[in-house]
């Protein structure tokens, strides 16, 4: 895979989703533009379609789940043991943060795969420091 790629957290996705998402409109001129290979976690596809059924609805969350599923929409990627084993260190090292458990995870799969670029409007890549955020 390129090393160019540009991973998609939990918080992109919903705003490209939710039209009253106070982010939809950046997210959706965001996405358009994009002209890297797009990848998420197993853990993201978890956290989004949860996400999704409880405020959008089943039938929102399995149409884009599906989307995801086939890797229609961006590349599905598998957190490793050692990424969950880096996640629950990076997850005990930063405990004054706000980090959940799946954002560690995307910390620990970018960290192993060099991807260096995240497409997320959550603060946390941001307080972690060690990405560019689209």
């Amino acid at each position: 895979m390129p090393r160019n790629r540009i991973f998609v957290d939990t918080s992109a996705w919903y705003a490209i989703i939710d039209k009253n998402d106070k982010d939809h409109a950046a997210a959706v001129s965001k996405i358009q533009i994009l002209d890297r290979p797009l990848v998420t976690s197993n853990y993201i596809l978890d956290e989004i379609l949860t996400l999704l059924k409880t405020k959008l609805g089943p039938t929102i969350a399995i149409s884009f789940g599906q989307k995801l599923w086939d890797q229609e929409v961006s590349a599905l990627l598998r957190i490793t043991e050692e990424d969950e084993e880096r996640a629950w260190s990076v997850f005990r090292q930063y405990a004054d943060k706000g980090f959940s458990f799946t954002d560690c995870t995307s910390f620990a799969l970018m960290e192993r795969l060099d991807i260096n670029t995240v497409f997320a409007f959550d603060d946390h890549f941001v307080q972690y420091g060690k990405f560019l955020i689209l």
